[in-house]
């Protein structure tokens, strides 16, 4: 899949990113936001405890499986469920970029059934009109992860308490200050992400003066601006970070005449995050794996 296209369809998962699939770009299914997405519909104060839940992104199947893992009956196909042994023994009803699978969802008898807003609407759909309860969810923000788990707290009538705890340890280890910092996460276009985005908001809780956290969107991706080469260098952040997504987009942007001239690549301060942490939630584990990474970069001078 072409660089451009699988970019897009990261930021797309991410967060209200609207791209080439939701899914991996060979499958960022996971974490699937969807940029996506996580803030989830209020629950009705009267509605059942969920005895049988499945989860459409890596995210709330971990947010689940921590909150009461007994209730968690089919997770998402996605490269951090299956790396986890945690979910070796629940049934996978989605994979890659692919449609969940309806009938093995229905055949799973659930209750509840967790997705992403913009990215699962229609499997929601139908499965609300067969009568199962949906959540739809979409996590931009840490106060949006907050809200989601307390809400899927009092559908599993479990105690947010030790998830929130592990929020505010991994945000306590935010500086006071920091360099002024771009975020790249695609070359063709320059993509990086504003205040609106779960990246945009993480940089803020970590008080990285995002340069481009006030830029108005300007396509179809949420959360994200397009920038050119003459407004990178006009910008000069101090430190750039380059996120994973599996395309070398480090290397590729070497060679680019401008990158050379920035005071960030000059100056040595240029680091590589993963795609599952900082732009799309992912898990637990790629959050605070996240929060350890920003903490740990260089004081500013």
């Amino acid at each position: 899949m072409a660089l451009r296209c699988r970019s897009l369809s990261i930021v797309f998962l991410v967060g209200a990113i609207a791209a080439c699939s939701g899914s991996p770009a060979p499958n960022l299914t996971q974490g699937e936001t969807p940029s996506t997405d996580e803030t989830a519909d209020t629950p009705s104060p009267t509605a059942a405890t969920a005895e049988r839940v499945v989860t459409l992104t890596s995210l709330t199947a971990d947010l689940v499986q921590t909150l009461d893992g007994e209730t968690l009956v089919g997770i998402p196909g996605s490269p951090l469920t299956q790396q986890d042994p945690r979910f070796s023994d629940i049934d996978i009803v989605s994979e890659g970029r692919v449609e969940p699978d309806l009938e093995k969802i229905i055949a799973l008898e659930p209750d509840l059934v967790i997705g992403a807003a913009g990215f699962h609407d229609k499997v929601l759909d139908r499965l609300q009109e067969l009568g199962i309860d949906v959540l739809a969810t979409e996590v931009d923000s840490w106060d949006a992860l907050e809200t989601l788990t307390e809400e899927l707290a009092q559908r599993l009538d479990a105690s947010p308490d030790v998830l929130l705890a592990r929020y505010d340890a991994c945000l306590a280890q935010a500086p006071e200050s920091a360099p002024s910092t771009l975020v790249l996460v695609s070359r063709q276009p320059l993509l990086s992400p504003n205040k609106s985005s779960w990246a945009g908001d993480f940089l803020n809780q970590f008080n990285l003066p995002n340069l481009t956290a006030d830029m108005q969107e300007d396509s179809s991706f949420g959360g994200y601006v397009t920038l050119s080469e003459e407004k990178v260098l006009q910008a000069n952040p101090e430190q750039l970070l380059v996120v994973d997504t599996g395309d070398n987009l480090l290397d590729q942007l070497k060679g680019d005449a401008f990158w050379s001239q920035l005071a960030a690549t000059q100056n040595d301060a240029v680091y590589t995050f993963d795609y599952f942490g900082l732009i799309n939630p992912g898990s637990l584990a790629s959050i605070e794996a996240t929060c350890q990474q920003l903490a740990n970069l260089a004081p500013e001078d």
